[in-house]
């Protein structure tokens, strides 16, 4: 992962056991007023990305997976159908991170000059890779993320339920948009589609993107 969202493990003072934790917010919880508010995020953040976390830590407790980074647990546990717990939520606390690093209260705007020739030649413009993002967001039924992913040399945007996450599918994640109800729901109710808009008109971090282009996500 990017150093931006890099994913780091604590030490417990009781046994020096590895444990994931839940990082700070990459800028102030009423940052992004009026498109998100502090409520929202107040929620988010500290209700439920943390509750991914502490599941997290309770499922891999004393076992040899708490060892393990967090993108490493995401592929071991996405193998095994009786971790699907774990990968839930080790992917939930993957994606959380990776979201609050997709937003700026400095974004929208166009995407820096390497990322814009990218979607030129995956979209044809960048209004269209714009467009394609919206559309796997508000387009997905039920729960999930919306993502910009690149292919080998292509930008493609794709829609995951639930937890699932890119990396899986041997896709580099470039941004994310949540669309979890608790992303949007006390600020837009049912209008998932009025939040992304604002979202990628007013937050979108596509500096971030840019950064992943040349990220480690082993």
């Amino acid at each position: 992962m990017s150093s931006h969202a890099q994913t780091h493990t604590d030490e417990e003072n009781s046994g020096g056991e590895s444990r994931f934790s839940l990082h700070p917010l990459p800028w102030e919880q009423a940052a992004l007023d009026p498109v998100i508010s502090a409520r929202t995020i107040g929620y988010h953040h500290g209700k439920h990305h943390r509750g991914y976390v502490e599941k997290l830590n309770k499922l891999v407790a004393n076992t040899p997976m708490q060892e393990l980074s967090l993108e490493q647990l995401i592929r071991h546990s996405a193998e095994d159908p009786q971790l699907l717990a774990v990968y839930h939520n080790a992917a939930q606390v993957w994606n959380h991170d990776f979201y609050w690093h997709s937003l700026s209260p400095q974004g929208g705007g166009n995407p820096p000059q390497r990322l814009a020739q990218l979607a030129e030649q995956s979209f044809g413009s960048v209004e269209k890779l714009r467009k394609e993002l919206a559309t796997a967001a508000t387009g997905l039924f039920g729960t999930g993320w919306a993502w910009l992913v690149q292919d080998g040399e292509e930008l493609k945007t794709i829609a995951t339920d639930d937890a699932d996450n890119p990396i899986v599918l041997g896709l580099r994640p470039l941004l994310t948009i949540d669309v979890w109800e608790h992303a949007y729901y006390l600020d837009y109710q049912n209008e998932r589609g009025r939040h992304v808009d604002a979202v990628l008109d007013r937050l979108i971090d596509w500096n971030f993107a840019e950064q992943n282009l040349s990220a480690d996500f082993s």
